[in-house]
């Protein structure tokens, strides 16, 4: 009976949650932009390209790393032309820090390739962080990040790009309406039909919503199920019962240490509160 009740009211927590989601909420973010559709029209106003075609869109893309720290990357997606986009949404300014735009672009190029292919072959790659502040601080809408020869001045030409996008600027622009909607609760809000229609899906539909619901229940399992294992492998003894404190701890350092969700969505899911939270992210290793 106890179980029922937690579940039914877990199930409300979830509803509730989703109502207050926008896109700039990546465990919200990753399920519009699966949709090709979608991820194909956010690259085009990014990148001020009508002729690009996304044939190919994944959420949540793990790529794995032997020798060091492997990354799970918000949306994967591939064009016609096997150009391969990362998109990530950062809430977090630590989580958009230039180097790991650097280490996600450098593990795509490793993945991409087979062993003993040429290096020509390596595919052109965008890395873009849509981030919540002006992680760069400048002030603008856009930076575009390309390699140049610093004596001339002319471009490097390895076809590595790196772009950040800052959602603070809502202007009349087609990126300020792009950014508007980002911060969009409601469909009925936003500029875009694209994004409005599978944004109301997900809130507003009984099977989008259902999906939604599984997916966050899922997130919620796996962070717990992870810190579980960082748990034990640090010799913690977190077996006790299910909310215990020694528990969520060990799923909000875990939550952390991916750097993909906010204090806000960290404390929501372990049951600490945001203030714990906080505390323990100023404990977290660089």
């Amino acid at each position: 009976m106890n179980k029922d009740l937690d579940f039914e009211g877990k199930h409300k927590e979830d509803l509730e949650r989703l109502h207050n989601l926008r896109l700039l909420d990546d465990d919200f973010m990753t399920k519009v932009f699966e949709d090709a559709k979608c991820a194909e029209f956010l690259l085009q106003i990014i990148l001020k390209r009508d002729d690009l075609k996304v044939t190919k869109a994944t959420s949540q893309y793990g790529i794995k790393n032997l020798q060091g720290r492997s990354v799970r990357l918000d949306i994967l997606a591939v064009d016609q032309k096997n150009h391969v986009y990362n998109i990530e949404i950062q809430r977090s300014d630590h989580g958009a820090g230039v180097k790991r735009a650097r280490y996600n672009s450098s593990l795509i190029d490793a993945n991409v390739t087979e062993p003993g292919e040429q290096y020509e072959a390596l595919n052109e790659s965008y890395v873009i962080f849509i981030t919540e502040n002006d992680v760069l601080g400048k002030g603008l809408p856009i930076y575009h990040i390309e390699r140049t020869v610093t004596e001339t001045g002319e471009p490097f030409g390895d076809e590595e790009h790196i772009v950040y996008v800052n959602s603070q600027i809502k202007d009349e622009t087609s990126l300020g309406k792009l950014m508007h909607d980002f911060a969009c609760i409601e469909a009925k809000d936003m500029y875009y039909p694209v994004l409005a229609d599978r944004v109301r899906y997900f809130k507003e539909d009984e099977k989008g919503v259902t999906v939604m619901c599984k997916a966050m229940e899922d997130m919620r399992n796996e962070a717990r199920a992870e810190g579980k294992a960082e748990g034990k492998a640090e010799g913690r003894v977190v077996g006790r019962a299910e909310g215990s404190k020694e528990n969520a701890i060990s799923v909000a350092r875990k939550m952390l240490k991916t750097e993909r969700f906010s204090h806000e969505e960290i404390a929501d899911f372990s049951g600490l509160t945001v203030d714990e939270v906080k505390e323990l992210a100023t404990k977290q290793p660089a």
